[in-house]
């Protein structure tokens, strides 16, 4: 697209609202467009996302997502997954039962929570599509660079809180969007297949919605208590 079509296309989502896909509210609005991928943000969720139309297609995303080199035996992968695992690992009770969902082809997450005694299964859409674990209920949930993929969060969410037992913990990971003079060039969203970018206000204002509290324990880290 032409710099005076994408222009002409951005006027046109600016007199535009649409429904949030992560708050489920009426009130984003475009928030930028970059070639010719637009991007919409949420007023009341703070969130940001790609406009539906300019995803890529299923096939696309797996085709990149098998080019990903989680090796559990990484022990600098594993460094990575401690920022989540360190501060979770402090608050569950001993052997608790956990679900990873979005594990990916390579579930190095539960196996460090393996390892520390707790009992975990795997769900992933690509990697590890079974449904059984989907119908139990856990005492913790992860999602370490997943909630950016999906395609509808609000729902996804709604899911993550059904699976989970009262006192269940949802641990989180994702690079937080904060600075809006560098979302161009910043390299989360040149991932073709992150979608969802949320600030730390957008996990708060999810657990609120949920009756769930919320900590960041560090940046990019959010744990989520039902």
């Amino acid at each position: 697209m032409g710099q005076s079509a994408s222009l002409s296309k951005g006027y046109h989502l600016y007199q535009l609202q649409r429904r949030c896909i992560v708050c489920d509210t009426v009130s984003a609005h475009i928030f930028t467009c970059i070639g010719a991928k637009s991007y919409w943000r949420c007023d009341t969720c703070q969130a940001t996302f790609l406009d539906p139309a300019d995803r890529v297609s299923i096939e696309e995303e797996y085709a990149y997502y098998c080019l990903h080199r989680n090796n559990p035996d990484d022990l600098k992968y594993r460094h990575f997954l401690s920022k989540l695992t360190a501060p979770l690992l402090q608050r569950l009770p001993r052997q608790a039962k956990g679900l990873d969902y979005g594990c990916g082809p390579g579930p190095a997450l539960a196996g460090m929570l393996s390892e520390a005694g707790h009992r975990m299964s795997l769900f992933d859409l690509h990697f590890f599509p079974e449904q059984e674990p989907l119908s139990d209920l856990y005492d913790f949930i992860t999602c370490t660079e997943t909630i950016e993929h999906f395609h509808h969060p609000a729902k996804e969410f709604k899911r993550l809180d059904s699976l989970l037992r009262p006192g269940g913990w949802l641990a989180v990971m994702t690079c937080f969007q904060t600075d809006d003079t560098r979302f161009a060039s910043w390299h989360y969203r040149r991932d073709p297949t992150h979608v969802v970018f949320y600030r730390e206000k957008t996990l708060c204002h999810l657990a609120r919605e949920f009756g769930w509290t919320c900590e960041i324990p560090v940046k990019d880290v959010a744990l989520m208590r039902k």
